[in-house]
Formats: C-alpha cells, sequence, structure tokens
C-alpha cells in the first residue's frame, strides 16, 4: 500500500502556506542585511546623534542577535502555548516596529533599539517557520521546502544589499517593513499545523488541515490516525526526560549544529560585508557585497532542488555554507525532536545559534585586531574543519523519513 492513498497528493496549497510562512525568513533577511549597507552610511551622518564610531557600529550590527537570542527562548514558550501560525502571525508586530523606531530615530539609542526589537521578531521567526513548515508538509518533499527558510533569509539580505546601493537607511528600513505586513496578512488565510492541532485534542481541524494542505481526494484519516497514534503517546515534557536517548541525543546534535553553523564565522561576514570589502581596498564595496549576496541565493536554491535527492548528510560535508550549513541545520532542528520537546528544545538551539552569533558579530573587530585578519579567518576555518568531523560521526540522515519514523530511530538502542 502507498502511503499517500488515493489520487496523487495536491501540493498547491502546502506550496501556498510555505510561502506564507516563509515571509518570516525573508523579512529576518532583511533584518540581517540592513546593517551592511546602513553601517557606512551612518558612520558619514551629519547629525552627530546618529553618527556611529567603530564601536558604536559593531553594536548596531550585533545588537539584533541579542534580540534574536531572547526572541528564541520566548519562541520555545509561545510555539507550544498559542500555536505556531499564531506566534508566526505576531512575529509581525515587532518587525514593523523595530523598523519604524529606526525610520523615526533622532539618537544611537532609538537606533539599539529598533535593531533590538527586529532581532526580538528574527528569533521568534527562525524557531517558529521551521516547525511550521516540517508539520505540515510530507516526508516527500519536507527538505525543499524546508530548505526554503534560508533560501528567503538570503534573499532578503541580498535584497537589503540591493536596495541599499539606492536608498539611504531610513528609507531602506521603510522598505524592509514591507514583509512582514505580508506575513501577517497571508497566514491569516493558512491553517494551524495537524500535530498541533492533535496534540490539542482538535480532531475535525487537524483533518480540515490535512485536507487544505493534502487536496479532497487524500485518505486525511490514514495520516490523521498515524499522528494521532504518536501525538497520544506523548506525555508532558519534564527536565527529568532529558535522561531519554531520544531527548538528549537530537538535543545534542541540534546545539551542536547551531554552535558549529555561527562558529563557521557567516554572520561576522553577512553582517559587515560592505566594511570588510572598503578595509581591503575594493573599488566598489556595494556591488562586491551584492555579488556575495547573489552566490548565497544561487547556492541556497540549487540546495533545496537537491537535498531530497542527496540527502542531509552529504551536503553538511562536501558544501561550503549556502549549500549545506546555512539550510540544513535548521531543517535538521525541525526533523528530529519528538513532538513534546519540539517548543523548548527548539528554543535551546536557537538560544545557542544567536547567542554565538551575537559572539562573533561583536568580537569580529576585536579579533581582527588580536589575531589579524589572517588570523581571524584561519580560526573560522579551524573550526569548519570540526564541524566536518562531527558530522561524519553524530549527524544523522533523515532523508525520506517521516518525523514518528525519525522519532524511533532515536528511541533504538544503540
Amino acid at each position: 500500500a502507498t502511503r499517500w492513498r488515493g489520487s496523487k497528493v495536491q501540493n498547491h496549497n502546502l506550496y501556498l502556506a510555505t510561502f506564507a510562512a516563509v515571509l518570516g525568513p525573508l523579512s529576518f533577511g532583511f533584518v540581517l542585511g540592513y546593517s551592511s549597507p546602513a553601517i557606512p552610511s551612518l558612520k558619514r551622518s551629519h547629525n552627530p546623534e546618529l553618527r556611529l564610531d567603530d564601536t558604536q557600529a559593531s553594536w548596531f550590527g550585533s545588537v539584533v542577535t541579542l534580540g534574536a537570542a531572547a526572541g528564541g527562548t520566548l519562541g520555545g514558550y509561545v510555539v507550544d502555548k498559542i500555536g505556531r501560525k499564531l506566534s508566526l502571525m505576531l512575529c509581525a508586530v515587532p518587525y514593523v516596529f523595530g523598523f519604524l523606531i529606526i525610520v523615526s530615530a533622532q539618537n544611537i539609542w532609538m537606533l539599539y533599539l529598533g535593531r533590538l526589537l527586529c532581532g526580538l521578531a528574527s528569533g521568534v521567526t527562525s524557531l517558529v517557520v521551521p516547525i511550521y513548515i516540517s508539520e505540515t508538509s510530507h516526508s516527500k518533499i519536507r527538505g525543499v521546502l524546508g530548505s526554503c527558510v534560508q533560501l528567503m533569509v538570503v534573499t532578503g539580505i541580498l535584497g537589503a544589499y540591493l536596495a541599499g546601493m539606492a536608498l539611504e537607511w531610513r528609507w531602506l528600513a521603510v522598505l524592509s517593513s514591507i514583509p512582514p505586513c505580508f506575513l501577517l496578512g497571508l497566514m491569516a488565510f493558512v491553517p494551524e499545523t495537524p500535530r498541533f492541532l492533535l496534540r490539542q485534542n482538535r480532531q475535525s481541524e487537524a483533518v480540515a488541515a490535512l485536507q487544505f494542505l493534502r487536496g479532497p481526494l487524500v485518505d486525511h484519516e490514514w495520516e490523521c490516525r498515524e499522528i494521532e497514534a504518536n501525538v497520544n503517546e506523548q506525555q508532558e515534557m519534564s527536565i527529568a526526560e532529558f535522561k531519554n536517548p531520544s531527548i538528549y541525543k537530537p538535543f545534542l546534535i541540534g546545539v551542536a549544529m547551531m554552535f558549529f553553523q555561527q562558529a563557521s564565522g557567516i554572520n561576522a561576514l553577512m553582517f559587515y560585508a560592505e566594511t570588510i570589502f572598503e578595509d581591503a581596498n575594493f573599488k566598489d564595496s556595494s556591488a562586491a557585497t551584492v555579488i556575495v549576496g547573489s552566490i548565497q541565493v544561487i547556492f541556497t536554491a540549487t540546495a533545496a532542488l537537491i537535498i531530497d535527492k542527496t540527502g542531509r548528510k552529504i551536503l553538511l560535508v562536501i558544501s561550503g555554507f549556502a549549500l549545506g550549513w546555512g539550510p540544513i541545520p535548521w531543517l535538521v532542528m525541525s526533523e528530529i525532536f519528538p513532538l513534546r520537546a519540539r517548543g523548548i528544545a527548539s528554543g535551546a538551539c536557537v538560544l545557542t545559534n544567536w547567542l554565538m552569533a551575537f559572539l562573533v558579530t561583536k568580537e569580529f573587530h576585536d579579533l581582527t585586531v588580536l589575531l589579524t585578519p589572517y588570523g581571524t579567518f584561519w580560526l573560522f576555518s579551524s573550526t569548519c574543519l570540526l564541524n566536518v568531523i562531527f558530522t561524519i560521526v553524530c549527524v544523522p540522515e533523515t532523508k525520506g523519513k517521516s518525523l514518528e519514523e525519525i522519532e524511533a530511530h532515536f528511541r533504538r538502542p544503540r
């Protein structure tokens, strides 16, 4: 018997739901990319209240990661309390308010506050969207759709770089506030995830959600029963359960993947790309930054197309960042945790990611002074080598497996 009974699964509504959700990562990408064109402009500001020195510029770039760390912690709580859909819709509020505060900024502290609010929204987004996509999609295309998270992040970064060539920092903030408005509007028309609904004992709504996501001719009752059987086995999460291999093994893998992703130094490059190219005496640092952003988009899109054929692990071992370590840790994080631990464990992973991002982006300038630029990038390279060893030894392959099958994998004794 085939897993999907009746006619072929109709994915167009699933694609619509995914598109609505990934407007969150698009907004998040604009937040990340915003500092690169904005910092040189703010350093040259004619208003002394808004003119940034090197230290202030490093805070302007990195404070967003502190907000995101707080957002990851908050997201781990709200995603299990109010659901995946409503959590995403609420993300739009701090995004828009953050950019509006930047637009109306009269001093540096307002700039910091705006960046902090945008970071808070980014942290919640980076946790909730992978969970939403993994719980609404099916195993045949979960890799493709999960990779769209990072694809939209780098698209947002590239969008900020391109717009920054033509717009000054206030107008760039106005432009950056538009994607979260669309996020709020479109998410209103797509369903909550079936797994969350079943966990809340809302069976009829779960079946309706599956009918929307899979099409009217698929055996929704069959998939609903499969999910429900797993949900019924789940107990409320407690700290004592971290002794359980099905909890602590995926938890340690997820945290380590987030640590290594940021220890590669990628966010230092993305946040300060234009400044780095200026220091390297490029004639047109803005154009060079756009080229970097374009390469990120092209190879992240390539990863999305091939990930369900090649698998996750091989791409993590052989690639560079955009093809592997950009999209895949977020995808794997959304796949490996049991339902009852998904909120708290994902929150810890996102917190780790953003705290590491803060350390790397805030201390990048000091590292280049202490170790020289060459030494700094050799340090990042050494971390990447350790990362490859960790991946080969510890990271499981999740290609083609349902979330329930992945959970069963960690339950098995070794």
